[in-house]
């Protein structure tokens, strides 16, 4: 993997990861997942070129909390064929044309009869729509509205070559090690069908966020977990639950890939560090960007700040989930994604997690009055106000004053409106010729 390099800040050719993601997710695109069987644990084994996951297995039957771990889902084929025996649904087309969870079923039906379990769009007619069936044993399938108006009456051939029954459930996780056994934790949804932004952008970034962050040296150890929605976190999270102290900052990715504006949504804390970085940061690079407060709806982030947990992980995403139309439909495809919008999702990522890296508590060593700056060296050092090589007088005089040891980095760049990384670059020369010295973390 190469030399680590300091820091997760190191200048990655973003133009050539957002391609690189979007290879990874047309890849990943055709296969059928779930929230448990072989779709999964195919996703998950295509990122080991990427990354060397661990996949754990949990039975079903397992009780985690107040969910029990379901039973394995595998489908093999499907269809809907009319008296000449042709497939007018056929899930070989699209994965979303079954119902996700469907029993298995093989009888003849009338029209009247098989209505009732077919599912369509009629605002946008072209589109199939994707539907679950994760806890109640139920069947059916998905097709676009115009292709429903043709359906003529007679004798249909239905059939969900699937099977429902005991195995596991499966989830990825990849750890990287840092300075400290403190964790920012990644979360992605592993289990969404062909949904190529909704699902598979998530995963996708992560796992090259995941690779770039094993060759760098990190203050943090990072956690990046690939899980199906809902009942994989709270799998995690009953598995996990002694080393939860460990995790002081997270992120579920999700929506990476469309065109819109970045958008956050702030950990149930509210005023965590990592949901005052990422507001940050976004108020820095994306000036359209949407910050909202928390809500106990959405991904797995209602999960992680359940109240028995309440740890500080927001969301980030691009389209909010339910307010774009082609969310979970098949208009969520390889063309709804651009690699420009990956690439950009990542380097936000990046320059998130690099202000977390930097962003320490200080203590002014010489704090009465300012200390003589040219007999330390620092004088000839400092530059205009628009260097980023030389060091910011500004930055220099604010993060002395208020290096006090109740005021971090961040908290000083907010304060003097001086750009995070000036700051930084400041704190870092005034500690070299010492005056400054860290306050470790409680």
């Amino acid at each position: 993997m190469g030399t680590r390099e300091a820091g997760v800040s190191a200048s990655p050719d973003f133009e050539s990861f957002g391609r690189a993601i979007y290879t990874l997710i047309a890849e990943l695109y055709p296969i059928c997942r779930s929230i448990t069987g072989d779709g999964i644990r195919q996703t998950l084994r295509s990122l080991e070129p990427y990354i060397p996951l661990t996949l754990h297995e949990v039975p079903s039957g397992t009780r985690v909390f107040d969910w029990t771990v379901p039973r394995e889902w595998n489908i093999r084929d499907a269809w809907v064929k009319n008296s000449r025996g042709e497939r007018v649904i056929d899930f070989r087309e699209s994965n979303l044309h079954v119902v996700n969870y469907s029993v298995p079923i093989h009888r003849k039906m009338s029209l009247e009869e098989l209505r009732p379990h077919l599912f369509t769009l009629p605002d946008h007619p072209d589109w199939i729509p994707y539907r679950t069936s994760y806890y109640k044993e139920s069947w059916g399938f998905c097709l676009s509205h115009r292709r429903f108006l043709h359906l003529g009456e007679g004798e249909y051939d239905v059939c969900i070559d699937a099977s429902l029954k005991d195995g596991h459930l499966t989830y990825g996780e990849y750890y990287v090690a840092g300075e400290t056994i403190d964790e920012v934790l990644v979360s992605a949804h592993a289990c969404h069908p062909s949904l190529a932004n909704e699902a598979l952008s998530g995963i996708a970034i992560a796992a090259f966020l995941a690779r770039h962050l094993s060759t760098t040296r990190n203050r943090y150890s990072y956690r990046f977990i690939f899980i199906p929605a809902t009942i994989g976190s709270i799998t995690w999270l009953c598995l996990n639950e002694d080393n939860l102290f460990r995790v002081k900052h997270g992120l579920v990715l999700t929506s990476g890939g469309d065109t819109g504006a970045l958008a956050y949504k702030r950990s149930r804390q509210g005023n965590a560090e990592i949901d005052r970085v990422v507001a940050y940061v976004l108020n820095r690079r994306a000036p359209d960007a949407q910050v909202t407060d928390f809500s106990p709806y959405g991904y797995d982030e209602r999960q992680f700040c359940s109240p028995g947990f309440n740890l500080p992980v927001g969301r980030l995403c691009r389209k909010v989930h339910g307010t774009y139309p082609e969310y979970h439909t098949s208009a969520d495809n390889l063309d709804f994604v651009a690699p420009e919008s990956l690439a950009d999702t990542m380097r936000t990522c990046l320059e998130i997690f690099s202000t977390l890296e930097k962003n320490r508590t200080y203590v002014n060593v010489n704090p009465r009055c300012e200390p003589q700056l040219s007999k330390r060296g620092l004088y000839r050092t400092i530059g205009g106000q628009h260097s980023g090589a030389e060091l910011n007088e500004m930055a220099v005089l604010w993060v002395l004053n208020f290096s006090d040891g109740a005021h971090t980095l961040l908290d000083i760049a907010e304060k003097s409106g001086i750009d995070f990384d000036q700051v930084h670059r400041a704190a870092c020369a005034l500690r070299q010729c010492g005056l400054l010295e860290e306050r470790a973390q409680a």
